[in-house]
């Protein structure tokens, strides 16, 4: 079965919240509330993953700054355990970069340090580890790297 992806709507919240709680047991799931007011802010863009019309997966990016100053900032992507490892993850990753790209600028993201298959994908996409944010994720205390893909283009000075 293949995957669609589609602009998340305000129907989907309670779905991505159900998931978050399998997702993030440990570390303050989001509920329908913050994923109905994530969708609500303008500078925000949220994606929904669906097979067979059933909703297996979620992502969100903000869109950050104006003129020399942008960049984008991935909120989250979550996928159904039952959906792993079949391309579900990246297919939304892909969609909140090529967002990212028309907006321009580096994109950032914080990943659990422990989470290797999410770091696998990003660093596949051009994401490096460019920090530590000791005790980040809350309850849990688990630590998360900061990665940023650089800008398009953007040529390594040594």
């Amino acid at each position: 079965m293949s995957v669609e992806i589609t602009s998340m709507v305000a129907a989907d919240a309670a779905r991505c919240a159900e998931l978050e709680s399998v997702l993030f047991p440990g570390d303050d799931p989001w509920s329908e509330r913050a994923f109905l007011s994530e969708l609500a802010a303008p500078h925000n863009h949220y994606f929904a993953a669906r097979e067979g019309g059933h909703l297996v997966g979620y992502a969100g990016i903000a869109l950050l700054g104006r003129g020399e100053a942008v960049e984008s900032e991935v909120h989250t992507i979550g996928v159904d355990p039952a959906a792993h490892r079949r391309g579900v993850g990246g297919a939304l990753l892909n969609a909140l970069l090529d967002t990212a790209d028309r907006h321009g600028g580096p994109v950032f993201l914080e990943v659990r340090t422990d989470n290797t298959p999410a770091i696998e994908l990003y660093n596949r996409e051009g994401f490096v580890v460019v920090g530590t944010r000791r005790n980040y994720y809350q309850p849990s205390g688990a630590d998360a790297f900061t990665m940023q893909r650089p800008v398009l283009g953007a040529v390594n000075q040594a």
